[in-house]
């Protein structure tokens, strides 16, 4: 977006009021539980909203309603999940308020309610978005929007808006078929090894602009609070991390296409990447063990971005109309792709794989990627035979 000075402050403004209504919205079941043990609603507080506007017409009144009302689905879609991790025995993860830093989305649920997306569409060299309370908002589109638009939110980056549209009756774009499976092995030497030997590099982002983050982190503690130092020292961190999430998820799009632009079917580990990356410090109890190289490994499978990039493979994946099969990643790479002989053995160093059965050696992650072929086309045919 490319709001003028006046717009810019109208837009935060807007995110401001949101944030104030979810924490009182927040504030509001917690005191009705605690006090009567009443379970406010997301009905309840919707109905309310109306009295709420009155009674601010030129702070909460001047917003759209349907906006307000998405808000408060945010906050009823935070408790859903809530109960739903206290009922699977999981950690709960109580709602919490939003500090001014940790909300910065506003959603209209509907396109022609409070917004209107390209709404001066006789301008040929600009679109606009037109937003209640703020006015007609130049955008600067970088791609065409397919389908027709359902939602329309603002978002805030740093010092930059973006708006992002969701859209219904996307036409598929469905690749021409090229007979060819493949199966990858996640990595972080190499982001994605197929089953043909194939290695697609891992740029570690995060690695390369460690020092860089060190050097602005450093800059940011000395900084006294709420000095307008402070603030300019906060905008340079984030902007760093902000550049690294930007090229990670660049290299993962440019990775996905091109394995979904060359085979019809791919495979690949089901990964707990969540269960991976789980700090090895233990208790003071029971303290862990190699809790520094676990760290650096968790930090490297973070960096590489593994569960972003199968996202954005399985989008991809649909569209172009391919066929993705994720499988059980257990024993893949202890495994012989040739005799089927298992052993932790067989793995001697981290990219050399030898059988200690029949002697077949290969790069131990062309090795996996070829078990995970095997075990997807298993999977396939399994599926096929019932």
């Amino acid at each position: 977006m490319r709001p003028t000075s006046r717009q810019n402050v109208a837009l935060s403004a807007c995110l401001q009021d949101h944030r104030e209504l979810y924490n009182a919205a927040l504030e509001h079941r917690r005191t009705a539980y605690r006090k009567a043990g009443v379970r406010v609603r997301y009905g309840d507080q919707s109905a309310e909203l109306k009295h709420i506007r009155a009674d601010d017409p030129a702070g909460q009144g001047r917003w759209s309603f349907s906006s307000q009302q998405a808000t408060l689905r945010r906050l009823d879609k935070a408790f859903t999940a809530f109960f739903l991790r206290l009922k699977a025995g999981r950690k709960p993860g109580f709602p919490r308020f939003k500090g001014r830093g940790w909300f910065d989305t506003v959603e209209w649920p509907k396109d022609g309610d409070g917004c209107r997306w390209d709404s001066q569409p006789e301008h040929r060299a600009a679109t606009f978005v037109r937003l209640q309370g703020i006015g007609h908002v130049r955008v600067h589109q970088h791609r065409p929007v397919a389908g027709r638009v359902k939602t329309i939110s603002i978002k805030r980056e740093g010092s930059r808006w973006y708006v992002v549209l969701s859209c219904d009756d996307v036409p598929a774009g469905p690749l021409p078929a090229t007979g060819a499976a493949a199966g990858i092995d996640m990595g972080v030497a190499s982001l994605v090894t197929t089953s043909g030997g194939e290695h697609l590099v891992n740029p570690r982002h995060l690695a390369a602009s460690a020092g860089r983050l060190a050097a602005a982190q450093q800059a940011l503690a000395r900084k006294k609070r709420g000095s307008k130092r402070r603030h300019k020292a906060v905008a340079r961190v984030v902007a760093l991390h902000t550049k690294v999430r930007r090229q990670r998820l660049d290299g993962a799009h440019k990775a996905a296409l091109a394995l979904v632009r060359g085979y019809d079917m791919i495979v690949h580990e089901d990964l707990r990447i969540a269960n991976m990356t789980r700090s090895a410090s233990g208790t003071l109890e029971a303290p862990g063990r190699n809790v520094a190289a676990k760290a650096g490994l968790n930090r490297s499978i973070l960096d590489a971005g593994w569960g972003g990039f199968l996202t954005i493979l399985t989008h991809k994946a649909e569209s172009a109309g391919r066929e993705l099969i994720a499988v059980n990643p257990a024993n893949t790479s202890r495994t012989c792709a040739r005799c089927g002989h298992r052993a932790k053995e067989n793995r001697p160093t981290q990219a050399q794989f030898a059988c200690t059965a029949c002697g077949h050696t290969a790069h131990a992650d062309v090795n996996a990627a070829i078990n995970i072929l095997r075990a997807g086309l298993a999977l396939r045919k399994a599926a096929g035979a019932a």
